[in-house]
């Protein structure tokens, strides 16, 4: 069998043996902006597993960042982010209404890098870096944590997970039946890095940026701060590697996209704005 075939029967196998153990899900709702995509997670992890894994994680990153005198609860940078935390947050039921259920916690390393994360379950932390950096503002700082608590909310991790554990079982099953040798292990390794795994992973984004732009509009933060938060993003990212191999989508990509939504959410923030 020549060997292009073999990788197609690799992405082949990889689902079937992905859709045989999983469970068909929607974990939000679509929203104004429309995130409809229907996911699949195997039902042998549950969200409250991963979530208690994470907070485990969480727990001892946070450990770490206190015993070297990094973890900021107090500092002023450390109240806004808290404050714009709390108000993407309320408008988080929008999409799922168990999130309002959630154990959320907030909290700010000082560290130069230029990172933020939600995990699962609500678990947030933000680097000092990122804000004082790129020198953001609140609407820009909601647009990174829209994104961020978008990732929460559609349980991406989880997915990611379950893709991962197929594309796994489908390599091995595909070098011991073709016979690939630890060549074609190797080349079975970047079928299923690049031909699979790196372009869901822009898609995920994509949601990301998608739902994070509602929640920050619905929370009364101007939706155009995604542009220039991606902007000084993009300043801040030279020599990041092309799109077709990056688990996130070109600059001049993601922007083209929210430039196209913000119409759509532009009434939840004049309506917030006017409860505001």
């Amino acid at each position: 069998m020549p060997r292009v075939l073999r990788l197609a029967g690799l992405a082949g196998l990889a689902g079937a043996l992905l859709l045989s153990g999983c469970q068909a899900v929607n974990t939000t709702s679509g929203g104004a902006v429309g995130v409809q995509r229907q996911q699949y997670m195997f039902s042998m992890l549950s969200s409250d597993q991963l979530n208690q894994m994470y907070a485990q994680s969480y727990r001892e990153t946070l450990s770490k960042a206190a015993s070297s005198g990094k973890l900021d609860k107090s500092s002023a940078l450390a109240q806004r982010v808290d404050g714009v935390a709390r108000r993407l947050i309320a408008q988080a039921p929008a999409f799922r209404a168990d999130a309002l259920n959630w154990n959320w916690e907030i909290n700010l390393i000082d560290s130069d890098e230029l990172n933020a994360n939600v995990g699962p379950g609500g678990k947030i932390i933000v680097y000092s870096g990122l804000v004082r950096q790129l020198n953001l503002n609140d609407a820009e700082l909601a647009a990174v944590l829209g994104h961020e608590i978008a990732h929460a909310l559609r349980e991406h991790s989880r997915e990611a997970i379950s893709k991962a554990y197929g594309a796994e079982l489908a390599k091995q099953g595909a070098v011991a039946l073709l016979g690939l040798g630890e060549a074609g292990g190797q080349l079975a390794d970047v079928a299923v890095q690049y031909g699979m795994t790196l372009p869901n992973s822009r898609g995920h984004e994509n949601e990301a940026d998608l739902i994070g732009l509602e929640l920050a509009a619905r929370a009364g933060f101007d939706p155009n701060a995604a542009i220039t938060l991606w902007n000084k993003m993009a300043q801040a990212g030279n020599g990041a590697p092309p799109e077709f191999m990056s688990t996130h989508p070109a600059s001049s990509t993601r922007q083209a996209n929210l430039r196209a939504a913000i119409p759509r959410v532009m009434p939840l923030y004049e309506q917030a704005r006017g409860q505001r």
